[in-house]
C-alpha cells in the first residue's frame, strides 16, 4: 500500500489492532519497529505515525510498556532478578533495573517557578561508593549526588541553587530508605519515579543514556548519535554535567574516544569505581 494512502477508520484501527496483538505476542522476544511494520504490511515511517496517532505512544514506548508489565508481574511472584530480565527479553539485570525506571519532565512553566509549592525530602545516606545525597518530591526523585562529607554546608547548595522557592524538609530516614532501593536494583514495588528539569536536547540525551547497558560504556559521539545529534558531542557532555540525578541517570558509562575514563562530576576515581562495580554485579549475575 502506498504509504500516502489515507486509511478508512475502521481499517487503521484493525492495523494498529493486529500491531498490537502482535507486539503482545512476540513482547518476550522484543521485535523491532522494522520486523512489526512488515507484519501488517506497511513502511517503518508509516506504520510509526498511524501506530503513533492511534495508541498515543511509538510502537517502541508500547513495546516497553509492555516488558515493564510483564517484568512487574514476574518480580511479584518472587522470581529473581535476572531470571526476569533474560524471560522478558532483556540483557540482563542492569538492563531491567534502567527499564523500571521511570521519569518524567517539568514543563517550562514549573522550571520558571524554581519550585514554588515544592517540597523536597531530602537527607543523606551511607552507600557501597561513599556517601550519598537524595531529594525527592511527590512526583519524584529530584536529586542524587555523591558527597566526601555529608556535613559539609556545600551539601545543600546545589537543591538550593536548582530549586531556590521550594521547601527543604530534612527526612534522613527516608533518604536511607531511598538510597537501599537504588543500590539493591530493580526488586518488587513501584518503579522508582525521577522528576527532571532539562532542555528537551538534554532530556533526549539522558533517555539514550538508559540504554546504555549497565557495565559498558559508549564514547560521547556515541551517545550522540544514539540521541539523533551526531555531531552535538560537545552538547552531550554539557548534558551529562547538567546531570543532578547520578547513577539513574547513568552518565557515569560515557568515556572519551580514547578510552580513558575522563571527567566525572563526582569525581573520576568514583566513576571508575562505578563502572567496576557495576560489571561485578554483572559477572556475579550472570
Amino acid at each position: 500500500m502506498n504509504a500516502d494512502t489515507a486509511l478508512a477508520p475502521g481499517l487503521a484501527y484493525a492495523t494498529v489492532a493486529q500491531a498490537i496483538a502482535f507486539i503482545r505476542h512476540n513482547a518476550p522476544r522484543q521485535p523491532g519497529l522494522g520486523e512489526v511494520a512488515r507484519h501488517v504490511g506497511y513502511s517503518e515511517a508509516h506504520f510509526q505515525r498511524l501506530f503513533s496517532q492511534w495508541a498515543g505512544v511509538s510502537p517502541t514506548r508500547f513495546l516497553q510498556f509492555l516488558t515493564k508489565e510483564h517484568a512487574m508481574g514476574l518480580l511479584a511472584q518472587s522470581r529473581n532478578v535476572l531470571e526476569t530480565a533474560l524471560e522478558t527479553g532483556l540483557s540482563g539485570s542492569g538492563r531491567l533495573h534502567d527499564l523500571l525506571v521511570t521519569w518524567e519532565a517539568m514543563t517550562p512553566g514549573e522550571i520558571r517557578r524554581q519550585g514554588e509549592g515544592v517540597a523536597i525530602d531530602w537527607g543523606w545516606a551511607a552507600t557501597p561508593l561513599g556517601w550519598m545525597v537524595v531529594g525527592e518530591t511527590a512526583r519524584g526523585i529530584c536529586h542524587l549526588s555523591f558527597v566526601d562529607d555529608p556535613a559539609a554546608p556545600a551539601v545543600l547548595d546545589r537543591l538550593r541553587l536548582c530549586w531556590p522557592r521550594a521547601v527543604l524538609r530534612h527526612r534522613p530516614e527516608a533518604a536511607a530508605s531511598l538510597a537501599e532501593r537504588v543500590f539493591a536494583g530493580a526488586q518488587r514495588g513501584a518503579p522508582l519515579r525521577l522528576l527532571l528539569r532539562g532542555t528537551p536536547f538534554r532530556l533526549k540525551v539522558w533517555e539514550a543514556l538508559l540504554r546504555v547497558p549497565a557495565g559498558q560504556v559508549c564514547s560521547y559521539t556515541t551517545l550522540a548519535a544514539r540521541a539523533g545529534a551526531p555531531r552535538a558531542a560537545r552538547a552531550v557532555g554539557s548534558a551529562m554535567a547538567g546531570n543532578d540525578i547520578a547513577l539513574l541517570i547513568p552518565c557515569h558509562r560515557v568515556i572519551r574516544e580514547s578510552g580513558e575514563i575522563g571527567e566525572y562530576r563526582w569525581g573520576a576515581t568514583r566513576k571508575a569505581l562505578l563502572l567496576g562495580w557495576e560489571q561485578a554485579r554483572q559477572n556475579s549475575a550472570g
